[in-house]
């Protein structure tokens, strides 16, 4: 079993914050691993917020390898923030080498390129520096993108924060994904490890896929970059979170509609019933058997809940306006030991028809369900 913890928050705050909700729920997951998505955020990368950033884990030989390939596609590094440990790792965790953070600044001839060019061109990047990797283990690249930093490795979470010294200053984070388990069905592979990750949509799951094929299959066909991997049947999450906001171009709250589609009695008064007929016949083999809960962030920075049909995982959403600070918790104690000062009779438990979604603002919990009108996109 694996637990999920995430906050969003208006402030910059510790990625140590949700560790140790983590560790509160210890009990629910079996320490073989932790996962971080960081974004909005803070420090020392505040003045950089254009620049796409490097994460992963590099040998010498490795980092030697990337600055390599990195000039030769013509982009400089502005900001680098690197760890490597000089002690011994936790039991069980191996010694790899750097733990690397590197902003680069964009070539002049990319300027010209459409947005969606030049994330294509992102992602197809991280592809290549992952394959350049696969072969000997001196390159392990999470996620390159702005704004945006991914921790991923094997151990138990509490100790592997102590570690690699997860309190530091350029680690804070508007908007944190944590979650406490490393995928242990098949071999250790880090790139299996929650959260994902693709063009700045980050989600992580606690649950199983059994309808993984069908998806998988699905989304490779669609042609995206990016689309492909699949270490963790989980990946596709994030990839129709993706699919579901870029390539459909709809809201958020209309994700349940593609993952769980409502049957043809729950769509009948719906007044958006034909539209959502045909998108349930145009993506039905999207359609997740569960069970699943699903926490993700957006670029914006929204960040989302959604349960599969069954509800048969917990997760509850719940925080502080006047802080500024929202947690997204696989069970109340861990929300309880990050937010211990919030009004606990506004936690919502989203069931099998909704969605609950806090914004950057941090200021409430939007509660959709999939009866309500279709959103629009903002």
């Amino acid at each position: 079993m694996c637990r999920l913890f995430a906050l969003t928050s208006r402030d910059p705050v510790s990625p140590m914050r949700a560790i140790d909700a983590l560790n509160v729920m210890k009990e629910g997951h079996d320490g073989s691993g932790v996962g971080l998505f960081l974004s909005g955020l803070g420090g020392p990368w505040e003045e950089l917020k254009e620049y796409p950033i490097l994460s992963g884990i590099f040998t010498d030989a490795g980092l030697a390898r990337m600055s390599e390939y990195m000039t030769k596609n013509g982009f400089q590094s502005k900001y680098s923030a690197t760890f490597k440990p000089d002690v011994e790792p936790p039991v069980g965790t191996p010694k790899r080498g750097t733990y690397a953070s590197i902003a680069f600044r964009i070539p002049d001839e990319w300027k010209g390129m459409t947005r969606e060019q030049t994330d294509r061109n992102l992602v197809q990047m991280r592809l290549d520096l992952r394959a350049m990797g696969e072969v000997d283990g001196d390159i392990m690249v999470f996620s390159f993108w702005p704004d945006t930093i991914m921790i991923k490795e094997v151990g138990d979470p509490m100790a592997i924060a102590e570690y690699l010294k997860l309190d530091r200053e350029e680690l804070y984070a508007r908007h944190i994904l944590a979650q406490g388990r490393q995928n242990t069905n098949y071999a250790i592979n880090l790139y299996a490890c929650h959260p994902f990750f693709i063009e700045g949509i980050s989600t992580m799951t606690n649950g199983e896929n059994t309808a993984f094929v069908p998806i998988r299959e699905y989304l490779m066909s669609r042609g995206v970059t990016g689309y492909q991997g699949y270490q963790s049947d989980s990946e596709v999450f994030t990839h129709i979170a993706h699919y579901t906001t870029k390539r459909l171009g709809l809201d958020i709250s209309s994700y349940k509609h593609i993952i769980t589609p409502m049957n043809d009695d729950e769509m009948r008064d719906h007044p958006d019933r034909e539209f959502l007929s045909d998108l349930k016949r145009a993506c039905r083999k999207l359609i997740i058997d569960g069970p699943n809960c699903v926490i993700g962030c957006l670029p914006d920075g929204s960040m989302f809940m959604a349960q599969d049909r069954k509800k048969f995982r917990p997760g509850v959403v719940g925080g502080n306006p006047e802080l500024g600070i929202y947690g997204f918790s696989s069970e109340i104690c861990g929300l309880n030991a990050a937010i211990p000062e919030r009004d606990r009779t506004k936690d919502f438990q989203p069931m099998h028809l909704d969605t609950a979604i806090v914004g950057p603002d941090c200021r409430e919990v939007l509660q959709c369900s999939q009866k309500d009108p279709l959103r629009q996109q903002l």
